[in-house]
């Protein structure tokens, strides 16, 4: 049997916009003869779910699970095209059956999971719904010694895993809530990447009410503007959502936890989303029958 090679997966999925490990079996099955794997894959159901695969699936849910003991936590983003096929039931049975298989498998890896029955299941669901649907990506959170995972999911769209040391279950759910809400960058201020730092700092030089002023001076509101940026964008430094009168940190302490990390996706964020002109691909098919 020949061996299948990278740069002819890539081909397969290049020309038929089915996934990797769908198009590493074809290939399998027909030693490498690429021709004869689109053949075959246009006799059965994976080509047919393949002319979704092209369409941006930016919708979707986020799913976590966590271990009762707050050992380990997992979240799964799984797209869709649409928020309305997002809340069909077929829909979140799928994603609640795929949030499990990476919680058992305590895995990110999404094509060593997905591969099999799973991918089977994505691809009659595709059939059944009319869109493209795909596991995007999966994070596992371990919360270490003496440490707990905590969760929280708003809406089905946005999920975060957080880490406390100490504290409790119902401390950690907050935390992530107040992850969720507000958007924190970084968990700590040091933790703050450098290059943002130097970012924000040319944004503050470039202020007028800096213009003239004596370097030693200059250097001193920088230093007060990049603190409040800081606290404005670190986790732990933020007014509780719950709590405006307390930080982050001060809420964990209080129940006898201290703020770790955390991890946050929110559907469809980074996927650039396809603009559609209806009345523009109308009047084009008008032109064009």
């Amino acid at each position: 049997m020949a061996a299948i090679s990278a740069s002819q997966v890539k081909e397969l999925r290049e020309r038929t916009g089915l996934g990797m490990m769908e198009c590493k079996k074809a290939l399998t099955e027909t030693d490498g003869d690429i021709e004869q794997a689109i053949e075959n894959l246009r006799k059965n159901s994976g080509l047919k779910a393949a002319k979704k695969a092209g369409r941006t699936a930016a919708e979707g849910a986020v799913v976590t699970r966590v271990a009762e003991d707050g050992s380990y936590g997992v979240m799964v983003e799984i797209n869709s095209e649409t928020d309305f096929v997002a809340r069909d039931e077929n829909f979140t049975a799928f994603a609640k059956k795929i949030a499990d298989a990476f919680f058992a498998a305590k895995s990110e890896d999404v094509a060593a999971v997905m591969d099999g029955e799973l991918e089977t299941a994505r691809e009659q669901l595709v059939q059944k719904i009319g869109e493209n649907i795909g596991v995007r990506r999966c994070v596992v959170v371990e919360a270490g010694d003496g440490n707990l995972v905590g969760e929280y999911v708003h809406g089905g769209r946005i999920g975060v895993l957080t880490v406390l040391k100490g504290g409790n279950a119902e401390t950690a759910r907050d935390v992530a809530m107040h992850v969720a809400a507000i958007n924190p960058t970084v968990a700590h201020p040091e933790d703050m990447p450098q290059e943002q730092l130097d970012a924000e700092k040319a944004i503050i030089l470039a202020q007028p009410d800096m213009a003239g002023k004596p370097e030693q001076i200059a250097e001193k509101m920088v230093q007060g503007r990049l603190k409040k940026y800081l606290a404005e964008n670190s986790l732990t430094q933020q007014a509780f959502v719950k709590n405006p009168d307390q930080t982050v940190a001060e809420f964990a302490k209080a129940a006898g936890g201290e703020v770790i990390g955390f991890t946050r996706f929110e559907v469809g964020e980074g996927i650039e989303k396809e603009e559609v002109d209806f009345a523009t691909e109308v009047m084009e098919q008008a032109k064009r029958s």
